[in-house]
């Protein structure tokens, strides 16, 4: 297996370097090939946003994941992106560059280049949703040049996202997300209303019980992608506090909550979508 930390600056860009010094890194997972197997196989990709209100990224929503992923034969990533005092689009820019690093290593780590998923948890699915509706925006170009198609995923993977700065929002995530333009930015990163023809499939899945993140959240998501036509498919579960992550043993809370057994299949159900797309 190859894994190692990538740094992913910013400091070339009209962005700059972070002013805490903070570097985010892409952290690799990556299966190696086996000639008694098949010594030129290219597996899927996804790469993985941690969760945390962009105030953190959470330990639960990333190795743990990668792992899991490893198992159901993808290659596998985890970005710890910027997250406050810095705000909007950097953490948006560092997952476009982390898409396009991926997309540049395909041969080396065995990737299939046209088949890189972004996944995403609670704020770190509002990322991932939000590089699938960007990916083509003025807002990244600005910032990476035009070779937009660099960065572009070929799916999604939303878990408890995220979505909507309206009436059902995680409004602190909002506020850490946008720091002093939150009225300026506030509508453009609702993301129900970004929706458009061009956005990748999407795998989606909530729960009804989701407390931190309210299940509308997925819902209007779902209503939006359905009225522009995107292949998605949807999972609501009835139990599960907000962030069980794997649901399992694994990633269970330090008190030993998030373990919900009828919920652990998502991550199966997604494998198995992935590889028809």
């Amino acid at each position: 297996m190859i894994h190692q930390a990538i740094e992913i600056s910013l400091a070339q860009t009209p962005l700059g370097a972070n002013e805490d010094g903070w570097k985010p890194k892409l952290y690799t997972y990556v299966l190696d090939n086996s000639p008694e197997i098949d010594q030129n196989r290219r597996r899927p990709a996804v790469i993985i946003c941690p969760g945390g209100g962009y105030m953190m990224t959470s330990d639960r929503e990333a190795e743990a994941v990668a792992i899991r992923l490893n198992a159901l034969g993808f290659q596998a990533f985890v970005l710890r992106y910027s997250v406050a005092p810095a705000v909007f689009p950097r953490a948006l820019t560092e997952l476009a560059m982390a898409v396009s690093i991926v997309r540049q290593h395909a041969e080396e780590w065995h990737v299939d280049p046209a088949r890189i998923t972004v996944a995403g948890f609670s704020a770190g699915g509002h990322l991932a949703a939000s590089l699938g509706v960007f990916w083509n925006h003025q807002v990244l170009r600005d910032i990476l040049g035009e070779n937009d198609e660099s960065w572009k995923p070929n799916a999604l993977l939303l878990c408890y996202p995220v979505i909507t700065s309206g009436v059902f929002a995680n409004r602190d995530s909002f506020v850490n997300l946008l720091g002093d333009r939150y009225d300026e930015l506030l509508s453009m990163v609702s993301l129900e209303t970004q929706v458009h023809d061009q956005m990748p499939p999407v795998f989606l899945w909530h729960t009804d019980e989701d407390d931190g993140v309210p299940v509308e959240n997925a819902l209007l998501l779902a209503i939006a992608l359905k009225e522009h036509h995107i292949p998605m498919e949807m999972h609501i579960y009835a139990h599960g506090m907000h962030g069980i992550s794997l649901a399992t043993e694994e990633t269970k809370t330090v008190s030993g909550g998030a373990i919900v057994p009828e919920c652990a299949g998502w991550i199966d159900l997604f494998a198995t979508w992935a590889k028809t797309l």
